[in-house]
């Protein structure tokens, strides 16, 4: 299973569950749900009489709800890829992890492919030697991965993550 359908999965069931929320509120204020009467009160009394009597309330719940839903879509956006650039570059990667076989507890390495040039993000264990790590990748494995991707020339970006 890939990385993010986590993400994915719980964006589905967060969303599943207020579209469900909303139908049942929605069918309950029509009255088609029950015995009810048509346009009956979906709060309770009491919450309703408030938010009736603070029109305030109703506006910042509004903006709540519509700022939710957009940090929800943004949140969506990001798991399904967008905003990242380039594209995977399996070769790359695998040059990679051979040039850094000695670094212990090795997390993730990956490297893109872009119209800008080439992206490497390298995850490392906080008890590895950082110094033999960037030595590594500025004399030897950087070199080989541009000359076997494009050409030597091509600029590079290297994110270098530590973990705790």
């Amino acid at each position: 299973m890939r990385q993010y359908a986590g993400n994915r999965v719980g964006l589905a069931v967060a969303g599943t569950v207020l579209a469900g929320l909303g139908a049942y509120a929605w069918l309950r204020g029509e009255g088609r749900l029950s015995d009810l009467p048509p346009k009956a009160k979906v709060l309770p009394a009491q919450l309703h009489r408030t938010l009736a009597e603070e029109p305030w309330s109703m506006w910042l719940l509004a903006f709540a709800l519509v700022l939710l839903s957009l940090v929800s879509l943004r949140w969506l956006l990001l798991c399904l890829g967008w905003g990242r650039r380039g594209t995977p570059n399996g070769t790359g990667t695998a040059m990679l992890f051979v040039g850094l076989k000695n670094v212990e507890g090795l997390g993730k390495a990956r490297v893109r492919v872009g119209d800008d040039g080439l992206r490497i993000s390298v995850t490392c264990p906080s008890e590895a030697d950082m110094g033999a790590v960037v030595g590594k990748l500025d004399q030897d494995i950087v070199g080989r991965i541009r000359r076997e991707i494009r050409d030597d020339e091509m600029s590079t970006v290297v994110r270098l993550h530590v973990r705790r």
